[in-house]
C-alpha cells in the first residue's frame, strides 16, 4: 500500500546540509496499522509526510497503491491527497466554528453536495463519540475530544489512508487513552491502512500491527510490535524501552546501581520460575527485583523484569546469566545505550 524506496529527505540551512530521512526502504501492507518510533528528531515526521508529499523527497521514490507518488503535481497531486487524511499533534481545529463546521470544512473543500453533509458529519462525529458535541466550539473540548474532532475531519472523505502525526503526544494519559480506543474502534470498521508515528512506547504496544524503528534520520529495525518489544534488536529499541521503565525505578538506583539486567520473557515463557530457581541454586549471587510486570501485545503475555545482581564470585553471575539467557532475552540496563 505504502512503499519508500531509498527515500531521503534533506535540508539546507545557513549553508549547511541537514539529512533528515537516511536512504529509508519500507513497505507498509494495505490495511495494516503500522508503526513508526524513535526519539525527537529521529526523522519520523518527514518520512511520513512524503506520502502526501507535504515534504518532497530529495532522493528515492514513494509509492501509493503500487503508483510512485513523487512527481506529482497539480490535479494528480489533488487526487492523491484525497486518499489520504492526516491528524497532527495540535489538532489544528479552527477555532470560531463548531464541532460540526470543523468537519464540514473537508467535505466542503472536496465539493461533496450540500445535501450531503449534514449526516456524513453527524455520522463521523457518532463514530468517534461525539454525536452530542456537534454544536459547541474547539475551547470548550478537552484535548482528546479535539483530537478526535480532528479524525472525524481527517475521515470525512473515506480516506484509504490515514497518517498520524505524534497524534497522542500533547495529551495527558487519559485523553490519550480516548484517543486509542478511537483508533482501534476505526481500525475495525473501516478498511483503512493507519500510519502512526510516536515516541510514546505505551501508545505503540496498544496499537500496531508492525512497527519500524528510527533513529538519525534511518530505518534501523523492522518486525512485529510484539517481537520488536519482546526482543529489540538496535540499541535505538533497546533505548526507548530501557527508558520506559525509568519512569517507576527511583532515581537513585539508576544513578548509584551499576548491575542492572533487563530480562524480556516471550510467551510460555512469561511465568517460568526463573529467579525462584536463581536464588535456590546460585548461593553467591545476591539477585534484587528493582521493577517487573507482565503485560499483554497483540494478545501475548510478555513479562519484563529489572534485575540487580551483586556478589564476589564473578564467575557464579555470569552462569546465572548464562541460565537466564537460555529462559529468556537479557540486556545489560543503561539509561543510554551507545554503539
Amino acid at each position: 500500500m505504502i512503499r519508500f524506496e531509498n527515500t531521503s529527505v534533506s535540508f539546507t540551512r545557513e549553508g549547511k546540509t541537514f539529512t533528515a530521512v537516511d536512504n529509508a526502504t519500507l513497505e507498509i501492507k494495505k490495511g495494516e496499522f503500522f508503526g513508526i518510533v524513535g526519539s525527537s528528531g529521529a526523522g519520523k515526521s518527514t518520512l511520513v509526510r512524503t506520502v502526501n508529499l507535504l515534504q518532497k523527497p530529495s532522493a528515492g521514490k514513494v509509492f501509493v497503491d503500487g503508483k510512485g507518488i513523487t512527481n506529482l503535481t497539480g490535479n494528480a497531486l489533488s487526487d492523491l491527497r484525497l486518499k489520504i487524511g492526516m491528524i497532527f499533534q495540535h489538532f489544528n481545529l479552527v477555532k470560531n466554528a463548531t464541532v460540526f463546521d470543523n468537519v464540514a470544512f473537508a467535505l466542503k473543500a472536496s465539493n461533496t453536495p450540500k445535501d450531503k453533509i449534514p449526516s456524513k458529519v453527524n455520522e463521523l462525529l457518532g463514530l468517534v463519540g461525539l454525536a452530542d458535541k456537534a454544536h459547541v466550539y474547539p475551547n470548550s473540548l478537552s484535548g482528546g475530544q479535539k483530537q478526535r474532532v480532528a479524525i472525524a475531519r481527517a475521515l470525512a472523505n473515506n480516506p484509504e489512508i490515514l497518517l498520524c502525526d505524534e497524534a497522542t503526544s500533547a495529551l495527558d494519559p487519559d485523553n490519550t487513552k480516548e484517543v486509542v480506543q478511537t483508533l482501534k474502534n476505526i481500525k475495525n470498521s473501516y478498511p483503512i491502512t493507519i500510519l502512526f508515528i510516536t515516541h510514546q512506547m505505551e501508545v505503540a504496544k496498544s496499537l500496531f500491527d508492525r512497527v519500524a524503528v528510527m533513529s538519525q534520520g534511518r530505518i534501523v529495525e523492522v518486525g512485529s510490535c510484539y517481537d520488536v518489544f519482546a526482543h529489540p534488536q538496535s540499541d535505538a529499541a533497546k533505548n526507548l524501552i530501557n527508558k520506559s521503565f525509568e519512569g517507576v525505578i527511583p532515581k537513585e538506583i539508576l544513578e548509584h546501581e551499576k548491575n542492572l539486567y533487563l530480562i524480556t520473557f516471550k510467551e510460555e515463557n512469561a511465568y517460568d520460575p526463573v529467579i525462584s530457581y536463581v536464588s535456590r541454586n546460585y548461593t553467591k549471587v545476591d539477585l534484587s527485583i528493582i521493577a517487573g510486570n507482565i503485560e499483554y501485545i497483540q494478545q501475548k503475555p510478555l513479562g519484563r523484569l529489572l534485575i540487580s545482581l551483586r556478589g564476589d564470585d564473578q564467575e557464579q553471575i555470569a552462569e546465572v546469566l548464562e541460565y537466564i539467557r537460555r529462559k529468556a532475552f537479557v540486556h545489560k540496563f543503561e539509561k543510554e545505550i551507545i554503539s
